[in-house]
């Protein structure tokens, strides 16, 4: 069974965080590139601009963006892409540049893999 983490993209790497992805349509502000230790940008797997806009990291607009995200999932070719990464390796780190760590991205890209890998 693949093991996915999800992880600041500013945290130090460390040898248990497997596959490092990126999961942000932007590079974090202020990470040089190799330091970051990143083995693939999963770019077109992020909110779209738009989604990512409309959020802002509103607390409150949460639960909507969480359904939104999930429905660009759903109709994104890319998805699939990342979850043969995810599958290829047997833990696999998502990192994200959200200073929230309970609601990002990541946290609703995890769960989408997780229920996706038990199909």
């Amino acid at each position: 069974m693949e093991t996915i983490r999800i992880k600041r993209a500013y945290d130090p790497p460390q040898p248990e965080d497997g596959a490092r992805i990126l999961v942000d349509r932007l590079w974090p502000r202020g990470l040089a590139r190799d330091v970051a230790s990143i083995d693939a940008w999963a770019k077109p797997v992020a909110p779209s601009d738009a989604l990512r806009r409309w959020f802002g990291h509103d607390p409150a607009k949460w639960p909507e963006f969480r359904r939104r995200y999930r429905d660009e999932l759903a109709h994104n070719p890319a998805f699939l892409d990342l979850q043969g990464m995810v599958r290829s390796n047997a833990v696999t780190t998502l990192l994200f540049a959200a200073k929230d760590k309970e609601r990002n991205n990541a946290v609703v890209l995890r769960e989408a893999l997780s229920e996706a890998m038990k199909r």
